[in-house]
This record gives structure tokens, sequence and C-alpha cells, in this order.
């Protein structure tokens, strides 16, 4: 009985503590150092943190560095100014971030890498499987085009997720390679991500090649834009391009035969992950569902939370619809109804 009765106190006493830390935590501030928010989807991912925030009552601030790490570092030095009490860091370079990881550290003030690595220990990481992101688009463009001259228009060098793409890419086409089948007949980062890096890098290799290409292994929907433009301009619209993020203009492009794949990482999730991770962490509380993350080029063991991604092709765009993701009529616009996939008709 008197085992059973300081069973009962201790559960209570874990109750109290709990609602104490949740107590503790409310009105505190979120500040979240956005390294390039004009891209398209990093306004759905901030509107899913603010959700998630304010469902734990906690207050959001932002900065946008716009892709300047010296902006970045100084951003993260205002954050912390006004108030965090907890940061979420979309880093634009991810060995420049680490001294205002630093300062944060020693300030007691925990550290979210959102969606891009930052090695080091303390600094807890959420983001989607990148190397099975990786896997996923080449699969998809192998499953099209198994044999051919393929090219690799990859993310920024400062990105660590440029290269764990790039490894689950190689994965899945490393036999078809020495077999000879595949023959990399250009590869090329992606200075920023941006789109018109990729056209430019693109237009390059198909020159210095003649045109001969059968395959691209995009590693974004940005990058498959500045992709596809290029192919526009050398009437080559319709060999395999891969992407990712689930990019309404990608969706589009995937209907009308223009994109092969876009790996769909449900940004909402991530967004709403990363506000409930950043509350238990001002709480004191460990976040449910963790894995240890050591995949770095550092192999630095961290606490994350890894979601799953999903290719969206042609058969199955109507999965993007019924979640909401785009509307039917974005998706099909311009479709031919001749070539229209299944999700248009």
């Amino acid at each position: 009985m008197r085992l059973n009765a300081i069973f009962a106190a201790t559960l209570v006493a874990a109750g109290t503590l709990g609602a104490m830390q949740a107590a503790f935590a409310a009105g505190e501030t979120v500040g979240v150092s956005w390294s390039n928010f004009q891209e398209e989807r990093w306004k759905t991912d901030e509107a899913a943190i603010k959700a998630a925030l304010d469902k734990a009552g906690l207050k959001y601030i932002s900065a946008d560095a716009s892709g300047s790490a010296e902006k970045q570092a100084a951003d993260v030095e205002s954050l912390i100014t006004k108030g965090a009490k907890a940061l979420i860091i979309l880093a634009w370079d991810q060995d420049a971030i680490l001294p205002s990881v630093q300062k944060a550290k020693q300030r007691g003030i925990p550290v979210i890498a959102y969606d891009r690595l930052i090695q080091e220990k303390d600094v807890f990481y959420i983001t989607f499987n990148n190397v099975e992101v990786g896997r996923m688009q080449a699969r998809e463009v192998f499953k099209v085009r198994p044999k051919g001259n393929y090219v690799f228009i990859k993310g920024a060098a400062t990105d660590p997720n440029a290269d764990f793409l790039r490894g689950g890419q190689q994965e899945v086409l490393d036999a078809a390679m020495k077999k000879g089948d595949i023959k990399n007949v250009g590869e090329q980062y992606t200075d920023g991500w941006a789109p018109e890096n990729a056209q430019k890098n693109m237009e390059q290799i198909l020159t210095k090649t003649g045109g001969k290409v059968d395959a691209v292994v995009a590693s974004n929907d940005g990058t498959a834009g500045g992709v596809v433009a290029a192919l526009k301009a050398h009437n080559m619209v319709g060999i395999p391009v891969s992407g990712q993020d689930g990019d309404h203009a990608a969706l589009n492009r995937v209907a009308r035969g223009e994109q092969t794949v876009s790996v769909w990482k449900d940004s909402r999730e991530l967004g709403k992950v990363a506000g409930e991770v950043a509350a238990d962490l001002i709480a004191k509380k460990k976040p449910a569902h963790t894995t240890i993350f050591k995949d770095g080029s550092k192999h630095i063991p961290q606490q994350a939370i890894l979601l799953a991604p999903m290719p969206i092709t042609k058969a199955n765009l109507k999965a993007v619809i019924d979640a909401k993701w785009i509307s039917k009529e974005e998706v099909c616009a311009g479709v031919d109804a001749a070539k229209a996939p299944p999700a248009c008709k």
C-alpha cells in the first residue's frame, strides 16, 4: 500500500513539474533566423512555426539574412538581444554560423538547426531525411531514363544538404554508372540554390556537351526551374528532371511533363515540429520522437528529428491536392488535355 502511495505521489509530482515547466515557457520568445526568405517554401514553414508557437503560448520574432553569412550573424545577435529564449536557425553557411551558435550556448539559449545541418553537439537538428530525398530523385529519373548522359545540378556548396542529396542520388545510380549505362557529363554546385545560377550552369553544360544530355538530377525545385528554362532554350523540354520541395510551379511542371518528380517535404509538418521542439527546449523537456544523427562530415552525434519525404510524379499528383497543399486548378493550369495526368482528368 505504501509503495502505491509513493508511486501515486511521484506521478502527481511529475505532472506538477510538467505543468510548471509549461507555465515557465509560456509567454517567452522564440527567434527564427532565415537564411534567404525569398524562396517560396519558407513562407509555408513560417506559418506552421508561428501556429505551433502560438498554440504553446510563445512569441515569434524573426530576421532574414538575405543570403549573407555576415548579416545572419548580426541577426542572431539581434534576436538574442530582443529576448529570444530559443533560436531556430536556417543556416546560410554551416561553418560561418558556428560563432553565433556558441554565443547562444554561452547564454543558455537552445538552438535548433532548421532543415540545414549545423554541426555542433548541443544543436537540435530538424529536417527531412535528405539522403532519402536524393535516392527518391534518382530513382524516379532512372525509371524514365535507365541509360544515357546524366547531369547533376547540386545545391549550394555551403549547405550540407547538397552533399546529403548527392550521396543519396549516387547510391541509386552507382551500379549503372559503373556498368557504363549512365555517364556523368556535368556536375555543378548552385550558388545560393538560385534558379538563375542553376540555369547558367545548365546552359554551360549543354554547350560543353553539344546538347547531348539525356537526364538531369536537380536537387530542388528552384534549381529544376532553372534547368527547365535552359532546356526550353535548346528545345529539349521533356527529358527527365528531378526536384524537391513541392513548389507550386514545380508541381505544375510535373503535370505538364516538364519535370519528372518533385520530392514533397510537407513543410507544414516540419514547421509544426520545430515550434513544438522550441517549446519543449524552453520548458527543459526532452522532445518526443528524437533520434541520434551523426552522418554529417564531422560525424558529431546530435539529437534530431527526421521526417519522411514523398516523391510526387504524374501518377500521384492527387496526393498533394488531397492534402490541400495545392489546388487542382494550380496543378493542372495549362496542361494539354490529351496528355493530362490522372489528377487533372
